[in-house]
């Protein structure tokens, strides 16, 4: 069973205890990729990240002088945004941290995709930014098939924890053989499912913990995840989705 999850815009390169394991899959690509992005101009730059002028000089800067192989961090440590610190991975046990080494994989649009320690610098790009690499007119086209084909549908479900942005670079190559289990955490507002995104954010990174905590290697176990707001609705669940209700 692998578990996939989204990355964050806000990241950090403090190394802390924790130290790299191993190398990104696709660090040549990503090489490919950090080319482009240094050709860019400020302006073209701040366009394609959407960000202030602050963080986009902050990022600009960074970018001229990236090197992938120094001053690396592990990637579950590097993300800042609320599914990171509602997961904590730096309170893991160590078996803890081993099951994310083995089963959770994080989609990147520099990095193709990420084992929980292979070690990755700061950098700001979404999958979806319109940057043509290598002839291709975007990251999903340049990626290809590459992430669907690291996740080896033929050993076992995947847990689709990640955000649409990074899922539409799998779904596209799905067989109809392979299993990819949506988890949704939603609220049932005037008898339709509504899902707010900070509290799905917090809840995915929660479900991470419960699941590496406690070893789950099973859907079936998965259902019986242990948060005080969201529990598993049978009712609205399918083989392709497991639904948890949010009740106060």
């Amino acid at each position: 069973m692998k578990i996939i999850i989204s990355p964050t815009k806000q990241m950090t390169n403090e190394q802390d205890f924790f130290f790299s394991e191993s190398q990104p899959q696709f660090l040549e690509q990503t090489k490919q990729v950090l080319a482009e992005l240094q050709k860019l101009t400020y302006k073209e730059a701040k366009t394609l990240w959407h960000c202030s002028d602050k963080l986009a000089q902050e990022n600009f800067e960074r970018l001229q002088q990236m090197d992938l192989e120094k001053k690396t961090a592990p990637a579950i440590m590097s993300y800042k945004g609320l599914q990171y610190q509602y997961m904590a991975p730096d309170l893991f046990t160590k078996p803890g941290l081993a099951y994310l080494q083995e089963h959770v994989r994080i989609l990147s649009g520099f990095y193709g995709i990420l084992r929980p320690f292979d070690g990755i610098v700061p950098y700001r790009l979404e999958m979806q930014a319109p940057l043509s690499v290598m002839d291709q007119p975007h990251l999903y086209a340049f990626w290809g098939r590459k992430l669907y084909d690291a996740l080896d549908f033929n050993q076992g479900p995947v847990i689709n924890l990640a955000s649409k942005e990074y899922s539409k670079a799998i779904t596209p190559f799905l067989k109809k053989k392979d299993e990819l289990i949506e988890v949704s955490f939603a609220q049932l507002i005037n008898d339709k499912l509504k899902v707010k995104a900070t509290l799905a954010k917090m809840a995915r990174g929660e479900m991470v913990r419960f699941l590496s905590e406690n070893n789950v290697t099973t859907i079936e176990k998965i259902k019986e995840f242990d948060h005080p707001n969201y529990q598993f609705s049978k009712e609205y669940s399918t083989s392709e989705k497991l639904v948890f209700l949010y009740t106060e």
